[in-house]
């Protein structure tokens, strides 16, 4: 009896000892973070992806591209979004995957400011952070995943309302959150293409915000065509408002009237481009977005990307990818924005 009492005792003294050493162990670095979501998960890491809000299309498919980029490298992804597209429900989550020790967290941002301490918190943990489709500022992540040149988007947009019109008359813009980084880069790069002389008779008369909620967004449309009876012409460049808008001038009867164009999914907006509502619209598979920012995720994890321009590596089955310099930070670039119209819809809405 004494024996087994010594032995327990013994047992109980090299648990002790075990645990003050680890309690006088400094914070776990980056690489450590790793191998804590590595024993979390029963042997595989966690990947974590926070959208802007539920019931977006859009936002399903970045994060089925997501999942399906973190199922192919061995990974557990997951998925999250909250109710609503505020920066105060995102920094919930980011704090609630701090504590689940996740290996990474890929951000699209509700605000590109106010995620910052959340976010640096943690990266101090261990998590590798980046953003995608629209970007945090450069402080709250290693790298930014962009869907398109935010350059060529606007100018673009710009382009083909212009040409629908016949370049003249007013237009008007329905954006998503004001707080949006990509949405307010893309209206910043559309004011300096409407800035060409070739444009003296466009005239933007609002940019409108119906919050990426489809019920907003018709309200907006609507208070748009009331307060402008003379609008020529919608850019919308987010899925959930440019399929508000179709439907909108469906309803009133204003094909051909009001012309519309941004960026859509074709499986929602097959019915106006084929309907003729909107002759045209752009947009890139957001997908793809997903997928690379989960190739991006595990390259972060496993120290084969650092953030740092120049770097390349490969990204499943899109290829070799490249860092590069974006203002003060850096971003992965999927490619150019895609055009969809009458020719290629039927083809497209049954991809996405």
């Amino acid at each position: 009896m004494k024996k087994v009492l010594a032995t327990c005792l013994t047992a109980v003294l090299s648990l002790s000892l075990l645990a003050a050493c680890a309690s006088t162990t400094s914070a776990p670095k980056q690489t450590d973070a790793a191998k804590q979501a590595d024993s979390s998960a029963g042997g595989k890491k966690k990947y974590a992806i926070i959208f802007k809000n539920t019931g977006n299309p859009y936002g399903e498919k970045q994060m089925e591209g997501f999942k399906n980029a973190i199922t192919e490298l061995g990974g557990e992804p997951i998925l999250k979004a909250p109710d609503q597209p505020t920066a105060e429900a995102q920094i919930k989550m980011i704090e609630e995957l701090i504590s689940q020790k996740v290996a990474s967290i890929a951000i699209v941002g509700n605000d590109p400011d106010a995620l910052q301490p959340a976010l640096k918190k943690a990266m101090t943990a261990g998590i590798k952070v980046l953003s995608l489709d629209s970007a945090v500022n450069s402080k709250s992540r290693l790298v930014h995943i962009n869907q398109a040149d935010p350059e060529r988007i606007g100018r673009v947009e710009v382009q083909a309302i212009s040409e629908m019109i016949g370049g003249k008359g007013e237009i008007a813009i329905l954006s998503a959150t004001s707080q949006a980084t990509n949405q307010n880069l893309w209206i910043e790069w559309m004011k300096k293409e409407l800035e060409d002389p070739k444009y003296k008779e466009i005239k933007l008369v609002k940019v409108a915000y119906g919050d990426d909620l489809r019920d907003k967004s018709v309200s907006e449309t609507e208070a748009l065509l009331k307060s402008f009876p003379n609008l020529k012409g919608i850019i919308s460049p987010t899925t959930v408002g440019i399929a508000a808008a179709g439907k909108v001038l469906t309803d009133k009867g204003l094909k051909d009237k009001v012309q519309l164009t941004g960026l859509g999914l074709p499986s929602e907006m097959a019915q106006y481009i084929e309907g003729g509502v909107s002759k045209w619209m752009y947009l890139w598979n957001p997908i793809d977005v997903g997928y690379l920012a989960g190739y991006t995720a595990d390259a972060l994890v496993k120290g084969t990307l650092t953030g740092k321009e120049g770097e390349k590596f490969k990204a499943g089955r899109l290829g070799d990818k490249q860092i590069v310099k974006d203002g003060d930070g850096t971003q992965i670039m999927l490619g150019d924005p895609f055009k969809f119209e009458a020719s290629n819809i039927a083809e497209w809405k049954k991809v996405y």
